[in-house]
């Protein structure tokens, strides 16, 4: 160890990663994420039957749907993301 506090060992890669290699990450992440957002999301229809007045069933059917026409939406949206920063990656010769 370095005085700083610092490996100074030649396997450890580099501190900081490129921009765009960073963002490709927290798009992976968020796309493995948006199941598990989406599992929590179908859920709370099954809390509004704790309360005392019980919400009716359409509400509840409404309140899915959009959550699953909002995770397509978004799952869209994080696969065209990663699809352009990928074309971008591959425009600059620099791959993972």
């Amino acid at each position: 160890m370095s005085p700083e506090g610092q490996q100074s060992d030649a396997n450890t890669g580099p501190l900081f990663v490129q921009r765009q290699t960073y963002r490709r990450r927290r798009l992976v992440d968020a796309a493995r994420a948006l199941p598990l957002l989406g599992m929590m999301l179908w859920s709370i229809p099954l809390l509004w039957g704790v309360s005392e007045t019980p919400m009716r069933a359409s509400s509840g059917l409404v309140f899915v749907f959009m959550v699953w026409i909002w995770l397509i939406l978004v799952g869209w949206a994080l696969v065209f993301a990663l699809r352009t920063s990928q074309n971008g990656q591959t425009q600059d010769g620099e791959l993972e």
